[in-house]
């Protein structure tokens, strides 16, 4: 079990495991085979409105951190989903961001292995393992 981020630039290996494109957006020039995305989750990243607000700012990375960790407490359904998947396997989110270090997918990443690690700890959480690796 791991959770990996990866730009959709970068070419598809077969031990991505389950890629998961977590991008509102559908990136530019890419067909759904060129991607090779196993699934599609738009509503995981964040809205129109914190994106724009952000606008790629550096200095409001503190505070875009922590308005997209509230999104991402207000959808208990999804974060699950992305947790079931990385039960499995490999799960390798895919972004299209050219600044990794200051991307949703960072956040995204960093929030799904805090609840591994929360899950594992908690008796009868559906399944869900400590990140490993």
């Amino acid at each position: 079990m791991s959770i990996r981020t990866k730009r959709v630039y970068e070419p598809y290996d077969t031990s991505d495991g389950t890629r998961v494109l977590v991008e509102r957006l559908w990136p530019r020039g890419f067909t759904r085979e060129r991607l090779h995305a196993d699934l599609w989750l738009r509503d995981i990243a964040p809205t129109a409105d914190l994106r724009r607000w952000y606008a790629h700012d550096v200095t409001k990375w503190p505070a875009f951190v922590e308005r997209y960790r509230a999104q991402l407490d207000a959808q208990p359904q999804v974060v699950e989903q992305l947790l079931t998947i990385a039960a499995r396997g490999t799960l390798t989110l895919l972004y299209a961001s050219r600044d990794p270090e200051h991307s949703s997918t960072t956040v995204l990443a960093s929030y799904l292995a805090e609840r591994q690690i929360v899950n594992a700890s908690v008796p009868g959480t559906k399944g869900i393992h400590k990140q490993q690796g």
